[in-house]
């Protein structure tokens, strides 16, 4: 690992985030290999459609703003990971009242370096809670404990806001609430990036 990797690798991580939030979907797709993977709460497949899906979203209405914590970045030669812990801030109304939705993740990034530049390889969420708070000061948001029963308690606001607008979430999602997953699919990263046999396929 050197400086300048580390560098250059977290560059491009705030960079992808930054042209989502600005929507500035060619750099958005340009900071990923064409054979990217993405798998999120509402979207699972090649980067390329993943960009084209958040476009459709946010013409759609749904603004959502990443505020991300200090990058974490480990190399080995030619592959990265790295973890940028986030607060994804997405603006809706809770029965006409103006209120944030936040949803606490860690977007963990694969990166690979071909003839000389980094790009992205992938990107997954692990999910750590979430909170729905009013956006005018006194007001009071509140939401039918029976219409969050059926979602797990990591992303439960995300996935009741999400459905809510006709997108489908899996139950599956990598989230603290099951960490024998989450470890074991922090192993995989690793061995990932130790093993340059292993492809970018994710979990």
């Amino acid at each position: 690992m050197t400086a300048g990797d580390v560098e250059t690798i977290t560059q491009l991580v705030l960079h992808e985030r930054r042209a989502r939030d600005r929507g500035w979907w060619d750099r958005m797709r340009d900071a990923y290999w064409p054979e990217a993977v993405v798998s999120i709460s509402w979207f699972t497949g090649p980067a390329h459609e993943f960009v084209t899906a958040s476009e459709a979203m946010s013409g759609g209405g749904t603004v959502a703003t990443h505020r991300l914590a200090p990058v974490v970045v480990e190399t080995a030669g030619e592959r990265a990971l790295a973890e940028a812990p986030a607060a994804i801030e997405v603006v809706t109304t809770v029965d006409g009242a103006p209120a944030v939705l936040t949803s606490f993740t860690r977007l963990q990034f694969r990166a690979l370096r071909r003839e000389g530049r980094w790009r992205l390889l992938g990107l997954d969420a692990v999910y750590e809670r979430d909170a729905l708070e009013p956006a005018t000061p006194g007001a009071t948001v509140a939401v039918d404990a029976a219409a969050l029963a059926p979602f797990r308690s990591s992303y439960r606001l995300l996935s009741w806001h999400l459905t809510g607008r006709g997108h489908t979430i899996g139950a599956d999602l990598l989230g603290d609430d099951r960490p024998a997953e989450v470890a074991a699919f922090y192993e995989r990263e690793h061995r990932w990036l130790h093993d340059d046999h292993l492809d970018g396929g994710h979990r």
